[in-house]
Formats: structure tokens, sequence, C-alpha cells
């Protein structure tokens, strides 16, 4: 219940001063000349202004509302070491029960990371959690904001303002003041570079609070590489070359040695990642006699961005003399001397297109592809007729490259081409179909050369089951050998077509021995929080892997079934970092976690970071670690007022004394009869002291 005195004047108040104006004017002519019952005339228009302001007596029924607190616990990543966590669950049990006990006093919580945010994050954002529940939170009864963090915050705003309070914000650190670490700092890193070119990272050492080394070990750890070792000096940046053996991901871990009594080793490591980008493909494709199925191919790599193409077609041979002057000829000379002597080994892969010996190509040239592909390049064969013809490629030095020898026998009848046992687990024929054991439904095709003596893998077969794709590793080089010129036919959507384009590319890309096409692979990806292994193998069955997580621990995993040849396993990780996984003579990295994360960059306790807001709403910081949770935790005082609002062991909220209004009664004071009464008693009085 509350009582109060309320005005609802007859007059507006401007009018109401005017009058009073008027009067205390008269009043001092008055007084001046000393006229009698002047105090008389006071009091008589006093008590006129009186009525005219119309007093009443104002009773409220209230209800008190309680003070709201904010607590923000901080219990991200940074908080996991060190048994800081243990140290926030004590304080958060010691808050709750303490401010359970004030009486009128609420409390919201929020924490941070919250759920299901935790992966999205690059940093901790205590203020961005702590806003939501400042949303919901009435102004008038907020009371004061605590944090319970180690002070690493990523979203601190520059003024209260931004945070939309008018409270104190006090803070209890969660660490040591004299805690000491090192860590690496990632100052520039290249995201991606071309295939075997080299470019430069700079790293630097830090420690906090200052350095107490000269020099420190940095280790580099390469894919694949022995591991390099630098003297560095804290503080000073470092260059290093960040080399590119592969297209994809390539990854180098940079580790520097712990110091005893270091905070936490954590952050003693660092990744620099950068993707592998090749230079365009280049490929010679020689086409022999025109045929329905010339274009096929140079349209495919053509319409492949990542290849440059050299397309020769030989139109006029040797043996054709028509008498034709040189000069007036559009066709240019077959360029074979350069092409197959000079620049030979600039060429990723050759496709010799319906190609057989016209005297175009010396055999010492066909001898020079051979000795290419046995030195690292590949070939291709899209056989017509041609190869089971006398002049076949395979009777020439290719012979001793190729998978395949002809019979001699074409097989003219049409058939469905089908994928083979192998070619179900083979990446370049897997997937082709829903079932790649089964005949596919795809369109016919009407030729087949027969041919023996297979060597390698035969991906597919025709009629009778005679190979019609095989595929051969010699050496350091691969070829590939398809026994039918009819795949133009997939290309037309003759009879349903087929998937051409997917196995040409395919194919031609496994020549050019692109990762993703290999046979025998085991990957590692890293997400935000999770890893997933990958094994492919031409095998009926594979071995466990044998995984090791960023703290050194290992472990067997078994791998799932995923498709034929392929076997997958995702697994939930609760470390960041670098996991390595290896499978007999394969091995594989992946990062797991944002690369090199604010987060755990800088790990030790500080209250500077939160010092501006603190001063500026006259809270404080509190060092907690070290001591039980209920030593270390200051005492709770509400207070009306105050700039300052801690002590070197109590926190200060402001009272805000808050309620809501259930009623309201108005009893006039001054009105009606009783007013009316009064001011004629009064004039009449005034009157009469004035006739005497």
């Amino acid at each position: 219940m509350a009582w109060s005195i309320e005005f609802s004047p007859f007059l507006p108040w401007p009018a109401l001063v005017a009058i009073g104006l008027a009067g205390l004017l008269l009043l001092g002519l008055l007084l001046y000349g000393r006229r009698p019952g002047s105090l008389l005339r006071a009091g008589s228009l006093s008590l006129i202004l009186l009525a005219l302001a119309n007093p009443s007596l104002r009773q409220e029924e209230r209800e008190s509302l309680a003070d709201i607190v904010a607590v923000a616990i901080d219990r991200s990543t940074s908080q996991k070491i060190t048994g800081r966590l243990d140290l926030v669950d004590r304080l958060e049990n010691s808050l709750r029960e303490r401010l359970g006990k004030l009486n009128g006093v609420e409390t919201r919580w929020a924490t941070t990371p919250g759920a299901g945010r935790a992966s999205e994050r690059d940093g901790t954002t205590l203020f961005e959690d702590l806003g939501r529940v400042l949303s919901e939170i009435p102004p008038e009864r907020l009371a004061g904001v605590l944090l319970v963090t180690d002070g690493r915050i990523h979203d601190v705003p520059a003024k209260a303002a931004e945070l939309g309070v008018q409270v104190p914000v006090h803070a209890i650190i969660t660490g040591n003041e004299n805690e000491f670490d090192r860590r690496i700092e990632v100052l520039k890193a290249p995201r991606f570079g071309l295939v075997g070119s080299t470019q430069t990272a700079q790293v630097k050492v830090i420690e906090t609070p200052a350095s107490k080394s000269d020099s420190v070990t940095l280790t580099i750890r390469r894919e694949g590489e022995p591991d390099e070792r630098l003297v560095v000096q804290p503080g000073q940046p470092v260059d290093l070359p960040v080399r590119f053996p592969h297209a994809g991901l390539n990854i180098v871990e940079l580790d520097v040695e712990a110091e005893p009594g270091e905070l936490t080793t954590t952050n003693n490591k660092a990744v620099l990642a950068a993707e592998g980008v090749r230079e365009n493909l280049r490929v010679l494709l020689v086409s022999g006699e025109p045929h329905a199925g010339e274009r096929t191919w140079r349209n495919l790599l053509k319409s492949d961005a990542a290849v440059d193409l050299v397309h020769f077609t030989i139109l006029r041979p040797p043996e054709k003399q028509d008498g034709t002057p040189i000069n007036q000829l559009s066709l240019i000379a077959f360029p074979t001397r350069e092409l197959f002597s000079e620049k030979l080994d600039e060429f990723d892969l050759i496709i010799f297109d319906r190609y057989h010996r016209r005297g175009v190509l010396p055999l010492l040239y066909l001898d020079n592809v051979a000795r290419y592909v046995e030195k690292g390049g590949a070939v291709l064969i899209a056989a017509g007729e041609d190869y089971a013809s006398p002049t076949s490629l395979y009777r020439t030095p290719l012979s001793s490259i190729l998978p395949a020898a002809p019979t001699g026998r074409v097989m003219e009848q049409p058939f469905r081409p089908a994928i083979s046992k192998t070619g179900a687990r083979h990446p370049v024929t897997r997937g082709l179909t829903e079932d790649d054991a089964a005949a596919p439904k795809w369109g016919r095709w009407f030729r087949l050369v027969e041919s023996s003596d297979v060597e390698g893998s035969v991906l597919m077969n025709g009629p009778e089951e005679k190979p019609l794709l095989v595929l051969n590793r010699l050496e350091k080089g691969r070829v590939a050998l398809l026994l039918s010129d009819h795949a133009w036919l997939w290309a037309r959507g003759y009879d349903g077509g087929g998937p051409y384009t997917a196995l040409l590319r395919r194919l031609a890309h496994w020549l050019m021995k692109e990762p993703d096409l290999e046979e025998d692979v085991l990957r590692l990806t890293g997400e935000d929080d999770g890893l997933v292994i990958e094994r492919h193998s031409m095998s009926e069955n594979i071995g466990p892997v044998e995984l090791t997580t960023p703290s050194g621990g290992t472990s067997d995993v078994a791998l799932e079934p995923a498709a034929p040849g392929v076997w997958r396993k995702r697994l939930d990780t609760a470390e960041q970092g670098i996991y390595r996984a290896k499978s007999g003579e394969l091995a594989a990295v992946a990062h797991v976690g944002t690369l090199n994360s604010r987060e755990l960059a800088t790990l030790t306790a500080t209250d500077e970071v939160l010092r501006p807001i603190l001063d500026e709403t006259g809270g404080g910081s509190f060092w907690s670690a070290g001591t039980g949770a209920e030593a270390a935790m200051p005492r709770i005082a509400m207070l009306r007022a105050g700039n300052v609002m801690h002590g070197s062991d109590w926190i200060g909220l402001r009272k805000r004394d808050a309620y809501v209004t259930r009623g309201v009664r108005l009893i006039p004071l001054f009105s009606g009869f009783l007013a009316l009464a009064v001011l004629l008693g009064a004039i009449s009085f005034t009157w009469y002291r004035e006739g005497r």
C-alpha cells in the first residue's frame, strides 16, 4: 500500500501560476501600504488557489517485483583446460546457492557455447548469448550482470550502451594471474597453389606474459616426409616454405616444443592447409581416318575447362598424291617431329582414336610414346576394326605397353556393354549403373575387336564376355584400351544412349592420375565436430584402420561397406586438431575443427579484455582460481545507489524496487461543499475584519 498527493486542476497550470503571481503582486502592494487585513487576504487567495488545484489523496495497491540478476557462464573450449570446467561448476553451484538466498531476487542464466551452436563459431561469443537473455528482462528490473569466464571473450562491446544495461557488470575470472603459455600464431598462409609450386607462409612463436627463452625448436611435419626442425626466437616472424606436391588439400603441421609449467600444449600446434590446384591438363588427340564418332572425344575434352586440347586429324596420308600444289592446300602439315620428339613429355595424355599405321608417324616416334608411358605418361587407344588389321598399332613399338593383343577377329553384332565384377569396384566404372554386376539397360553397340593375352584390369565386357575396356599400369605410366569405336552411339542417344560423358571423362582423368579416381586410397575428411574415414580398395575385404588423435592416442577403427570397393565410417570427435590414419602402406591426415581458431590462440586467463566495460558500469573483476569455490567467491550485497559497486571481497547489485500497480483509490482533500464552506468563511471573516 502506498499513499501520495495528486492534483487535478480545474484550470491549466499556467493559468493557476498567473493567478498566484497576480495575487502575490497585490499582496506586496498591500503590505507596502501597510493596509490592515493583508494577511487575511493572502490566506483567502491561497485557499482559492488550493480549491482550483483540486488536490486528492492517492492510495495505490502495489505488488513488488523481484530484481533480476543475469549470469553468463563461459563453457567455451578455452575453459576445458587445466581443470577450469570443474571450477566453473563449483562457481555456478555457489552462485545458485547465494543468489537463491537473496529475498526478492530472480536469476536468469546464459551459457556459452549454447546448445547446437558450438561448431558455428570461431571464438567465445559470451555477450551474444547474454544478449538473448537480457532481451527478455525488463530494464527496470535488472539488478546486475555476473560473468563467470576466463576473460578470453571475442565479442566484448566497446560500451555498455551497446549491451543495453545501466547496472554493474562483474566478472569472476576462472584462472590465475601468473599463468604462462607458449603458442604459435599464423601471420600469413597461402590458401591455394599450383601443384609442384612452393609458396611462403609466415608464423611467430609467442610467449605470454613474457619471453622465458632465447630460442625454441619448431617442428614442421609434411605429408609423407620426414620431420623438419628449426630453431626460432620467440616473438620473431619466421618464413616457412609451403609445397604443393599433389592436388587437393595439402596439410603442414607446426609444433613448438613445450615449456615446463606451461598452461597447456593445446595451442603449441598450428596447421597450414592449402588447396593444390592443377594447371590445365594437356591432351594430344590424334584421330585416324574420319568416322561417325570422330568428334566424340574432341567435344568431350573441349567441354572440360581443365583440359588444354591439341587435336590433329589425319585427312591426307602421304600416299595420297593428286598433284595439288602445296601452296594451294588449306591443311597444314602435321608437326610430327615437334610433338612426338621435342614436346612429347609436356602432354599429360595421348589419345589415338582409330589410328593405324599410314606412314605419317615413323616407328621411331611411336617408340618415343612407349618410353613416354614408362616414364609416367598416359596413353588411351580408342580402337576400331583398324586394331585388328595388319596396320594395327599393336604391330608397332607400342605393343610393349598395350594391355591386349588383337586376334584379328572383329565381332559385328549388337550387344549392350556390361560392367565386369572388377569394374563394379573400380572408380572409373563404379556407380555408372544402379547395379554394376547386372547388365544395364544401356544402348547397344555393334562392333567389338576380339583380343587375347589381356594384362591389367578388364572393367567392361562385350558379347560372349569379351573384354571391352582394359586398364593397365606400366612402371610409372598408365594405358587404357577401348576395343570398340561405337561409344558415339551413346552420345547420339541411340537406343536410349548411355553414360558416355561420365565414362570417358573418368577414363581420361584416371589416366591423368587424378587423386579422386585412384583404386587404392585412404581418405580422411575433417568436419567441425566429426571425422569421416573412407577406404577404397579393389580387394574383397580390408582390415581396420589405425587412427591417431591429436593428443597421441591410437585406436583401430572398423569401416563399414558403403559401395562396391568403398568402406566408410563417420566418427564424432571430442578433440580438435590433426588426426592421422594408416591402413597398410597408405596414410592420410585431416584437421577437425576450425583451423588455428582464435578460441585456442591465447589461453591465459585475463581481466584486461573486460576492463573497459567493467569500469564504465562500476563493476569489478575477481580471480577465483587457486582455492575452493566458497573461499574464492566474493559476497553479494544489494545497494540502492553508488558509482563503484564492488570492493575487494564483495559484489554490489542495484536494488531496483520495481513494482506493478494492482489498484488505485483517490480521496478528494479540498473540493465539494467543504471547500466551498471554508472559502466563504475565510472571505466573510476578511470582510468583517476590514469593516472594523
